[in-house]
């Protein structure tokens, strides 16, 4: 207790210190130009780029062609802009790139200034030397082209290209932070030795000097809880050569921890880490701490904090819209992740590549888990330089998303069609890799393309399993009895859903529906909806399963499709494209997930229909429900499994007003027009 209040009292009189101009960020999202063509010499400063049009970020250029289904560009363009900058002695600038699909070549006044080549990770420059007083140009060739070396070699989805993600010039003293760890923060956070008294949190900060001289530093540490009171903090001192990066590594004892518990209690501390130099502050840095534990049990199924959980969602592909391909604001992503959450979803799949900052921060709030992978997706190429990519943007991954508590499991790859030696020893390297960045999470590949058993599903810790029982194969029965049978074969091995779905138009009704064909240009809504009831009551029967991810929360973009009601959408949503419907198969899940009480009518687009007795259902979490019709009671019924039904209520020609009401008190109007 003495060195806990010691610690706060040293804290206490730093904070008095004279704080100095920090870490600044400037947006560089306006004043574009840009051109959709290989443009010789567009990285000279006074290169004439006044006939191209002007674009804001968040920019892709495949906002049209690349949900139109078919061939659409991929290949090179330019991003040109100026930026005006006032130098000051001794500090360092960073050109930071949120995301740039999928090989970026950044120049700053005709200079080189790197090179990055992955698409969906966070990247910096350091452009010190190459910034002037005054005017700057900076110029961007993004190239999404099809790259034997660049992931993702194949996926069932369209590869927006451009700047599709945010741009900001960051300046900071010349002792900071790193910035060049893999475009991570530079100070990780991990909780271990957890009990109800205490926990020990493991920081690890890189610190840089970008000066020509040695330097004595202080390295500050204060954790905050939720209500920013201060809990704990220490301060070290640190001595760095010149122009050198040091590693420290710190732990701080946490008494009485409140633990982050998923959607149930999302707990969220502040680590706040400060440099330190005469009494000012350097540079300051600020990561979430949310203290819990993960692991993954055969026959227990997830467990969060040492207990089983019920990990239950979907595959999130990435905030989507039409127009906009993946370019879209932080407006868009928060709307998505209300509507998964209202859902009941308890964690998502984040494929297949890494997701924005947003998400993970968003999920950090909302209590919801992660599956978060690399875009090892369908295809390899066999060579050093594309093993080596991977391992960068595993590094990148797994660096910029370490401290978040959402984030569960390093997701490795995903339905790799070659199935041979070399594709399981590039599994075995990427896990190998993974448990070197962080021993803490397990590893997890979603398999598909050969034997359950096949030693490519089990080069990670843990195996999700790709099926679509009753869509493409086999019967949505067969789903449980499949499940028995491997867990039976692979009893040590623990298992997960990592995709299962089926295709769905909320323009195509047929009720009761026949089992359409999946490449067909007719995909009704209701036999969305009889897939997920017949899966949903099996894995909710088998605890063991430690995860179950519906393929996909939202509809999207994927220019080789050519079904359902359009080309280039891959329609098996629970959610459309646009986000303005969600399907009968989305209050499924919401009545069986979601604690909050409801009641949802079925088949309300099938309308106009057939006068004459008709089946009415309603999803609902309620224990009793009542049906009328145009005013007329019909009756109430216990609701089975989720599902009140109603098997013969007599439509009539013209006008049906149907109110479902359940005992909780919520009700469901739905109106029906009933020809001859």
């Amino acid at each position: 207790m003495r060195s806990w209040l010691a610690a706060v009292c040293l804290l206490a009189g730093l904070g008095l210190a004279m704080h100095a101009v920090a870490r600044t960020s400037v947006p560089l999202d306006s004043a574009w130009r840009f051109q959709r063509a290989d443009v010789a010499g567009a990285e000279a400063p006074r290169f004439d780029d006044t006939g191209w049009p002007g674009v804001t970020l968040p920019h892709t250029y495949n906002a049209v062609d690349g949900e139109a289904g078919g061939a659409y560009y991929r290949g090179p363009a330019w991003y040109r802009r100026s930026i005006e900058h006032t130098l000051a002695p001794g500090r360092r600038q960073f050109i930071e790139f949120d995301g740039a699909a999928t090989a970026a070549d950044i120049w700053v006044n005709g200079h080189h200034a790197g090179r990055h080549e992955g698409g969906y990770a966070r990247f910096r420059f350091d452009v010190t030397a190459l910034l002037q007083p005054g005017s700057n140009t900076l110029a961007v060739r993004v190239d999404n082209s099809a790259l034997p070396t660049v992931a993702p070699l194949g996926g069932d989805f369209t590869v927006f290209g451009g700047l599709y993600r945010s741009v900001r010039l960051i300046d900071t003293a010349a002792q900071h932070f790193d910035l060049l760890d893999h475009g991570g923060p530079g100070v990780q956070v991990a909780a271990d030795e957890i009990t109800p008294t205490s926990a020990k949190l493991q920081v690890t900060a890189r610190v840089s000097n970008g000066t020509a001289q040695s330097q004595r530093l202080n390295l500050r540490l204060s954790l905050h809880d939720a209500q920013g009171r201060l809990v704990r903090g220490l301060q070290a001192p640190l001595q760095l050569a010149a122009q050198d990066t040091q590693t420290s590594r710190l732990s701080l004892q946490v008494p009485h921890p409140h633990l982050w518990q998923g959607v149930r209690d999302p707990y969220l501390s502040r680590l706040r880490a400060e440099l330190l130099q005469g009494g000012k502050v350097l540079d300051t840095v600020t990561v979430p701490v949310g203290i819990r534990s993960v692991a993954i049990d055969p026959q227990r199924g997830f467990l969060l904090n040492g207990q089983p959980y019920a990990l239950h969602g979907v595959n999130y592909f990435h905030p989507g819209r039409p127009g906009k391909g993946l370019a879209v604001s932080d407006a868009k992503i928060d709307e998505d992740l209300r509507i998964l959450r209202e859902l009941g979803a308890t964690g998502l799949r984040l494929v297949h590549f890494q997701h924005p900052q947003r998400v993970y921060e968003l999920a950090d709030r909302m209590g919801l888990l992660l599956w978060t992978e690399i875009p090892l997706n369908a295809a390899m190429h066999d060579s050093a330089a594309f093993r080596a990519n991977l391992a960068q943007q595993l590094r990148e991954l797994v660096g910029q998303n370490h401290n978040h508590p959402s984030v569960a499991v390093w997701g490795l790859g995903n339905e790799v069609y070659q199935v041979d030696a070399t594709s399981r020893a590039l599994l075995g390297e990427l896990h190998a890799l993974a448990r070197q960045e962080d021993a803490r999470r397990p590893t997890a590949y979603a398999h598909c393309c050969a034997a359950d058993d096949d030693p490519l599903a089990l080069q990670t810790d843990v195996t999700g399993y790709n099926r679509y029982f009753g869509w493409y194969d086999r019967e949505f029965s067969d789903i449980g009895p499949w499940a028995d049978a491997l867990h039976a074969r692979l009893p040590e091995r623990a298992i997960a859903l990592s995709e299962y779905g089926a295709g769905a138009s909320v323009l195509h009704q047929q009720d009761p529906p026949q089992r359409p064909q999946p490449t067909s240009r007719w995909h009704p809504e209701q036999y969305q909806a009889l897939f997920h009831e017949a899966y949903w009551n099996q894995i909710s029967t088998r605890p063991w399963l430690w995860g179950a991810f519906v393929w996909v929360g939202f509809d999207l973009a994927s220019a080789g499709r050519n079904e359902g009601d359009r080309p280039g959408i891959n329609d098996k949503g629970l959610v459309t494209y646009d986000r303005r419907t969600r399907k009968d198969a989305y209050h499924w899940y919401r009545a069986n997930w979601s604690h909050e009480p409801m009641v949802h009518i079925t088949s309300r687009r099938f309308s106009p229909r057939p006068a004459g007795p008709v089946a009415v259902k309603a999803y609902t979490n309620a224990a009793h429900a009542t049906l009328s019709l145009n005013g007329v009671p019909l009756g109430t019924v216990n609701v089975e499994n989720r599902v009140a039904a109603w098997p013969a209520v007599p439509l009539v020609t013209g006008r049906n007003l149907l109110v479902v009401s359940t005992d909780t008190g919520v009700t469901d109007t739905v109106q029906w027009e009933g020809t001859p």
